[in-house]
Formats: structure tokens, C-alpha cells, sequence
């Protein structure tokens, strides 16, 4: 059952029809989903949660949530769960009166708070931390301590807002693992914004692409990084081997030489996208020279020089890899070339 529906939103900024934040944005998030927004800086992924949660009117379009329009709804009645970056802990109360602030507000009992903040502590791995000061929180905890205030008041959806996104790495990872156990296990319905890939795959049970305020791509985390819908979606995730091609048959001719491609691919002019695994280290290939190596902890990352074209994004294993300034051969796997649809390479060509 769909719990969120975006139909047609619109956000304008200014007179301009070209200021829009948001662009006749169509979005559902059905009742127990996960869903992760991404897109680079001013692709209206922020927008659109303040539309939601109600900090942001819309120009154009209608906001529901189970089957009801929000647009007469203030914020605090459209039970909805926010939680932003920066944490915004109140730093004069510890941690047992932050977590039940927004039950105190509807009224809550002090036992059935104190109950809901001992469950909700435990859940997210604090028992027994009411009493301690903000103050003497870490970062992490801090962020865990903020998800059980956001989530004391039982909101039907809770949003976060670049929910780990001051956490160093490692942190991040582990919260990401924790977190979507937790979801889990309560059923939360759960809308997202972050600006890290790794975060959102791993973490939604869906992923949106936003640019120019339009929704560029929406799929599971596997169905994006395998099939990017566009040269945009391709090169936001990090893809960076793209190239015109023109496809004939089971080849591809491009400014590499001729590219294998998937089985059934339609012929005509098209980009072409070959991911870095692709690019295989051969004896007999097209001829480049390494211009850089980067170890990536389980591969070596390198950019090629090929003696036609332009630069090559490829990888390979630890073992054998070649230095800076090698002289190396590639040939390409067909499983690891996309190519991409005809309406994408329309509008990169334009």
C-alpha cells in the first residue's frame, strides 16, 4: 500500500519558470520501504523533503499521505519524523529529555514516556543512557540519540536528512548496517536524503536520482548501478568511460576501436558506457599508457592513456599491478558495457 504520494510537485524559486527547485516531480513510497534521494548540490533532493514534512509549500502539484492531501496540514499534524545532519540536540537537557520531547508535546504520560525511551534506547544501542549530558555524547552517539527522538513519537514516515553525513567513514558504515537492521525489524517507513552513494545502496530498498529538480532515475540499488538510465545517472554514480558509439550487431564502434556489447543491444548511434571493471588487462588490446594508480583497498584503480580516444577508467587486482608510466593492452567485457537509452544520448548530444 503506498503511504507517500508526489503527484506533479512543483517548487519555484523567484518568477523565472527556469528557477524551479522542483519540476512536476512524481513519486510514490509505499508502507515499509526504504527510499534513498540522491543528486548532486541543487538537484532539489532537499527540497523535496521540506515539501514533504510541510517546511516547503509547492507551487504546483499535491502532497499525500495515506491517500490525504497535506496541503492544508501543518507540520506537527501530518506525523512525520525529521531528522537533519546537525543532529539539533538540546544541549540544556540529557539525553532521556530529548528523546521524549516529541512525546511530551502529544501529551504522553511520564511512565509510558519513560517506558517508550528505555525501548527506544535499547534499540538503538544506548540502554540505560537517559541521564547522561549531550555534552559527553560522541558523534555517533549523538546521531543515535537524535533517530530515537525522531522515531519516540511512532511518525508513519520518518525522513533524514543527510542522516550520517558529519560521521567519519567507518562510523557511517557501521550506522548504515545498524540502521537498516533497525528499520527493519520496525517497520519503518523511511525517506531519505543523502549525498553518499555507498549510504543509499546500502541502506534503501529503492534509489532516486535527482538533476535539475526532475527525478532522473528510480530503481532498486542493483537495477541503478547495473542499467543507469542516462549519461547523467552514469557519470553521478562515478562512471566516467562514456563515449559515442555507433552499434552494429554484437560490436560497437567507438573512438576505443570496436566495443563488444550485450546480446539484442539495438543498432544505431548511442552512448556507450564501460564500466572500470570492463576494462580488462590483456596481451593483445588497445594499447594505452597508466597515467595514474590508486589502491582501492580491494583493487587498484587506474586511469589509462589510450593511443586513440580519450582516458580510460579500468581496474585489477593487487597482484601484477602496473606502475605509473607501464605500457599495458585492453580489450573490454561485453557484461560490463551499457548502452545506454536512445532519449539519454538524444539529450547529451543536444
Amino acid at each position: 500500500m503506498t503511504l507517500l504520494q508526489l503527484e506533479g510537485v512543483s517548487v519555484r524559486f523567484g518568477e523565472r519558470a527556469a528557477q524551479y527547485a522542483l519540476d512536476g516531480v512524481d513519486l510514490a513510497v509505499a508502507e515499509h520501504e526504504v527510499v534513498c534521494v540522491l543528486g548532486p548540490s541543487g538537484s532539489g533532493k532537499s527540497t523535496l523533503l521540506r515539501v514533504v514534512a510541510g517546511l516547503q509549500r509547492v507551487s504546483a502539484g499535491r502532497v499525500l499521505l495515506g491517500g490525504a492531501d497535506q496541503a492544508d496540514v501543518p507540520v506537527h499534524r501530518r506525523g512525520v519524523g525529521l531528522m537533519f545532519q546537525d543532529h539539533q540536540l538540546f544541549p540544556h537537557r540529557d539525553v532521556g529529555a530529548n528523546v521524549s520531547f516529541g512525546l511530551r508535546v502529544r501529551g504522553a504520560g511520564r511512565a509510558s514516556s519513560a517506558d517508550r525511551v528505555a525501548q527506544l534506547l535499547e534499540l538503538v544501542g544506548l540502554p540505560g543512557a537517559q541521564g547522561r549530558a549531550v555534552a559527553s555524547l560522541s558523534g555517533g552517539e549523538q546521531q543515535r540519540v537524535a533517530l530515537a527522538r525522531a522515531l519516540a513519537p511512532s511518525p508513519r514516515l520518518l525522513m533524514l536528512d543527510e542522516p550520517l553525513g558529519q560521521l567519519d567513514r567507518g562510523l557511517r558504515e557501521r550506522l548504515v548496517v545498524e540502521l537498516r537492521g533497525l528499520f527493519s525489524r520496525l517497520g519503518t517507513t523511511v525517506l531519505a536524503v543523502t549525498h553518499d552513494q555507498g549510504e543509499a545502496f546500502a541502506l534503501a530498498d529503492r534509489v532516486v536520482v535527482m538533476g535539475d529538480g526532475r527525478i532522473a532515475q528510480a530503481g532498486t540499488p542493483l537495477e541503478v548501478w547495473q542499467r543507469p538510465a542516462s549519461e547523467f545517472v552514469a557519470r553521478f554514480l562515478g562512471f566516467e568511460n562514456v563515449v559515442p558509439a555507433v552499434v552494429s550487431g554484437p560490436w560497437a564502434a567507438t573512438a576505443w576501436g570496436k566495443v563488444p556489447v550485450p546480446a539484442g543491444t539495438p543498432e544505431g548511434e548511442r552512448r556507450l558506457l564501460i564500466r572500470p571493471a570492463g576494462v580488462v588487462l590483456c596481451a593483445a588490446g588497445l594499447r594505452c599508457e597508466v597515467v595514474s594508480r590508486t589502491f582501492r583497498g580491494t583493487h587498484v584503480a587506474l586511469v589509462l592513456r589510450p593511443e586513440t580516444g580519450p582516458a580510460l577508467e579500468a581496474e585489477c587486482g593487487l597482484a601484477g599491478a602496473p606502475a605509473v608510466g607501464d605500457r599495458v593492452e585492453v580489450s573490454f567485457t561485453p557484461a560490463e558495457v551499457v548502452v545506454l537509452p536512445r532519449e539519454a544520448a538524444a539529450a547529451a548530444a543536444a
